[in-house]
């Protein structure tokens, strides 16, 4: 029998090395823009709700046999009365690493899990940089990449897309 850190029990058969593996080896910043344009006109109280626009892309490059940069692409805009309150423009990226994962499950987890461990970060500096503006924060809704990813699938035969390096 095997103790983990916290003094409970381990399954000998955890212990082995060809169970699947998903490791977070980095993550870090790699374009952040946000734009207050028609600050300080665009503070002011307003009545109408702003109108706001996001759009979320997944990008992915193999570095290694098992080593993937996935990167979360989000870029919105917020506007009211034809005016651009705020804009922002995030690429945060991860580096995993996957192991021992059966291939035709290796690109569903980077398209899907990937993502999804990346966005709560990309959410935070969204919303801190909103509120340095000098806006209420701007939370985003959690997103579906489940969904995303089916939509992707279904739109590769009619917009081919490379595969990914394997």
């Amino acid at each position: 029998m095997t103790f983990t850190g916290n003094g409970g029990s381990q399954p000998e058969a955890a212990t082995n090395s060809t169970l699947p593996q998903l490791n977070v080896l980095g993550q870090y910043v790699k374009d952040f823009s946000f734009e207050n344009p028609n600050a300080p006109r665009s503070l002011a109280p307003s009545q109408e709700q702003p109108q706001l626009n996001v759009q979320i892309n997944v990008g992915v490059g193999q570095l290694a046999p098992t080593d993937y940069e996935v990167t979360l692409k989000l870029d919105g805009k917020a506007e009211s009365q034809g005016m651009v309150l705020f804009a922002f423009d995030l690429t945060f990226c991860g580096i995993f690493r996957i192991q021992n994962v059966p291939q035709e499950h290796v690109q569903p987890m980077i398209m899907i899990e990937c993502p999804r461990l990346l966005f709560p970060f990309a959410r935070e500096m969204i919303a801190t940089a909103v509120r340095n503006g000098g806006y209420a924060p701007f939370l985003l809704d959690p997103v579906d990449f489940v969904s995303l990813y089916h939509q992707r699938m279904a739109q590769a035969p009619a917009q081919p897309q490379a595969p990914l390096p394997t």
